[in-house]
């Protein structure tokens, strides 16, 4: 099965970010790509945190939601909405939301990211619990492929790739990261963090990021790629914009990585 990681450098406007998610849509159902991911915060980077709150929608509702539903049943691919801003139990707060499409255009999972990002190094301050009120499930769907493979695949959003007992939860097959990971952080521990997920969890790591520098001035890392579970990097995109990573998952490679180290079935603790 072919999966798509969607880098995108949103911008401040909704409806240019959606108009570009949905050409990297079309371009990853044209390559063949059957499972689609698109970044963390793919339809606002907005010029502060609080954007967020004007541009929130009911679950189960709203322009962003209606975009995901069409564009998945338009290129017949399962789609997940690296994440959006959903209402949550306040007003000055949303949820960061990853949504997945089934190729009917239908919502099969919601996950509503967990762990908040915090950060400070005297020159950039980042603190997500201000606007963003945080999940507390962890979420797995079943992706079945055109072939008639059946995956199980775990959802989880950038900050989260540093909780690996969340990974172990979720004990799946694909590992989905949507990210937005700034420049400072991405360029130390992106790579590392992603692989080292991959093979903690002999599962194949997708994970599409925002890559570039936004309207606010704030610089994201890119570089989304997917990973083996082996810890290989599959495909990558090296540059920063806009573009699509296609890679291929095969269930003969996961079988013979965890039948010939099954460290799964060592786990004591």
């Amino acid at each position: 099965m072919k999966v798509a990681a969607l880098q995108m450098v949103s911008a401040a406007s909704v409806d240019a970010n959606l108009r570009s998610a949905r050409e990297l849509v079309a371009q990853a159902a044209s390559a063949g790509a059957e499972l689609a991911v698109l970044p963390e915060y793919f339809c606002l980077m907005g010029r502060k945190d609080t954007d967020k709150l004007d541009v929130r929608e009911a679950f189960g509702s709203g322009a962003i939601q209606q975009c995901l539903s069409e564009a998945a049943r338009e290129h017949r691919v399962w789609l997940v909405g690296g994440t959006l801003p959903l209402e949550a139990g306040d007003a000055q707060h949303v949820r960061n939301t990853s949504l997945v499409f089934g190729p009917d255009g239908e919502r099969v999972a919601r996950y509503d990211k967990i762990h908040l990002f915090k950060f400070e190094n005297g020159r950039e301050k980042y603190d997500e619990s201000r606007v963003i009120e945080a999940g507390s499930a962890p979420q797995v769907f079943e992706v079945t492929s055109r072939a008639g493979e059946k995956w199980r695949v775990g959802m989880s959003v950038c900050y989260d790739l540093r909780f690996p007992e969340l990974y172990r939860a979720l004990a799946a097959d694909i590992l989905l990261v949507p990210s937005a990971f700034t420049y400072v952080t991405g360029q130390a521990h992106w790579e590392l963090l992603l692989r080292a997920r991959a093979v903690e969890n002999l599962a194949y790591v997708v994970a599409p990021a925002q890559g570039g520098e936004h309207e606010s001035g704030r610089r994201t890392w890119g570089h989304s790629m997917v990973v083996d579970p082996w810890g290989v990097v599959l495909a990558e995109r090296a540059e920063a914009g806009a573009g699509v990573v296609i890679a291929d998952v095969e269930h003969s490679r996961l079988a013979q990585v965890r039948s010939q180290l099954p460290a799964l079935e060592h786990r004591v603790l």
